[in-house]
């Protein structure tokens, strides 16, 4: 999975979260004017990916079942990784990695809770993270690298 298909997921869970959505169509809309541009199929294939689902019984709205928000691995869970996941996928904008550096982008003031979370999460490879108002820096062990840090960022925020 790319940066840019596990940030579209967690627009699309955002959006479910936060909005009664009928329509493949409306999704797509939505996440076009969340500057992911994405095709009925595309939606198709996320809606399917995050486990969303049509519920007939409120109209037909797409919802994610409440089993599968905050879902993690059960082998590498210790809550505070559940929590992490919650976190990313609420307040990341973007995460993009630079050798052992990753820097995540949260909207104005949101830093601060991604940096905690992640510093909570226990995640190897995790040395530290700074955080300022809407970026955050997460330094990386230099044998794991930012890359695989910020791969492992981004599968928190989508399997959320």
């Amino acid at each position: 999975m790319t940066a840019g298909t596990a940030g579209r997921r967690r627009a699309l869970r955002r959006i479910l979260l936060t909005r009664d959505v009928h329509s493949q169509r409306q999704l797509a809309a939505l996440l076009g004017a969340a500057g992911h541009r994405v095709t009925q199929a595309t939606v198709s294939r996320d809606l399917d990916a995050i486990g969303a689902i049509k519920d007939r019984t409120s109209g037909g709205r797409y919802t994610v079942p409440e089993g599968l928000v905050g879902a993690v691995d059960p082998a590498t869970d210790n809550g505070a990784r559940r929590a992490a996941g919650r976190t990313i996928t609420d307040f990341v904008e973007s995460i993009a990695a630079s050798a052992n550096l990753v820097v995540v982008r949260t909207p104005p003031g949101a830093a601060h809770l991604v940096a905690g979370a992640i510093d909570h999460a226990g995640l190897e490879g995790v040395v530290g993270t700074v955080a300022g108002d809407d970026t955050l820096l997460v330094v990386a062990a230099e044998q794991i690298g930012g890359a695989a840090v910020a791969s492992a960022l981004e599968r928190m925020g989508a399997t959320r």
